[in-house]
């Protein structure tokens, strides 16, 4: 039984941008979330407020936030590593905030320098002063299926990290696999263990297409009753710690799949691709996704390069 509707969370923005060596402009990053609401998502991950130093391209982030045409029933978060981030974060207004706790202990000190625990630690107060803010706390479970450094997960680090997060006040998780080596029953293992601590409602699947899996774990999460998947526009993005992993699943392909099943996500595919061809050119390349690259060869050459 299939969810009759899904919601899509574009994290092209932030987490696909945030990998781009090249500068991105500010207005290139607005302009981006205004196709993507224009397309119809209605969820937008916009940007993170961490240390320039460590994500250079992500400096901008106020300014961005202060750029954005907002719409109504539009929800925009930004990602926040500490309370530091949280404070800087606040006066732009989100939606919605993000903190992040990985399944390996060797992945979080590579990714934040701290353990696991002492990751809960950090975001106990951030989740405690958002909630008193009335923003709403996301968290994302980063290598829930395999880890660059200490190869397969287990699902119970998947169930210990989701406890963990649900005992500090998170209100959502999104069990992620950030270097794309997850198959469905490997997939469903890890969500099932997130299942224990969060209702269906507030779970979500974040998969990245390394090994060509996203959309298969996609549908098997979707036979779970999963309804709210993280996707990037175009197929941005990578993981700085995974040499060879790909971006996360791209947006269109996803939304293809949906509409092929009869799901509805309220996402206009042709703009939607609109977007992806637009954000690829000014990076300087084609988009990664099938779903795109098909769409726009089916143009005139002068409305693909548009």
């Amino acid at each position: 039984m299939l969810p009759s509707r899904v919601s899509l969370v574009d994290v092209g923005p932030r987490d696909g941008l945030q990998n781009e060596r090249q500068p991105v402009a500010a207005t290139h990053k607005i302009e981006l979330v205004h196709r993507l609401q224009a397309a119809g998502l209605r969820e937008v991950e916009v940007t993170s407020f961490v240390s320039p130093r460590w994500v250079p391209q992500m400096a901008d982030n106020a300014e961005v936030m202060a750029g954005i045409h907002r719409r109504p029933g539009v929800r925009y978060s930004v990602l926040v590593p500490n309370l530091k981030g949280f404070e800087a974060a606040v006066p732009t207004q989100p939606d919605e905030i993000v903190v992040f706790g990985a399944c390996s202990e060797a992945f979080s000190q590579k990714n934040i320098n701290c353990s696991i625990a002492e990751s809960i630690e950090r975001f106990a107060p951030v989740t405690a002063a958002a909630r008193a803010a009335g923003i709403k706390v996301r968290g994302a479970i980063s290598c829930a299926v395999g880890c660059p450094y200490e190869g397969d997960i287990h699902p119970d680090r998947v169930e210990l990290v989701a406890r963990l997060m649900h005992e500090i006040g998170v209100q959502h998780v999104g069990v992620a696999d950030t270097i794309g080596v997850g198959t469905p029953r490997r997939v469903q293992a890890a969500m099932e263990r997130a299942l224990r601590h969060y209702p269906l409602d507030e779970v979500s699947g974040h998969f990245h297409d390394t090994y060509g899996q996203a959309l298969a774990n996609v549908h098997a999460c979707l036979q779970m009753g999963v309804h709210v998947f993280d996707a990037s526009v175009g197929g941005l993005g990578g993981c700085p710690y995974a040499k060879g992993a790909t971006g996360n699943v791209a947006t269109e392909d996803v939304v293809f799949l949906l509409h092929g099943l009869g799901i509805e996500t309220g996402i206009d595919l042709d703009a939607l691709v609109d977007a992806a061809g637009w954000i690829s050119g000014v990076l300087g390349r084609k988009p990664v996704s099938r779903v795109a690259n098909a769409v726009l060869a089916k143009r005139p050459t002068a409305e693909a390069a548009a």
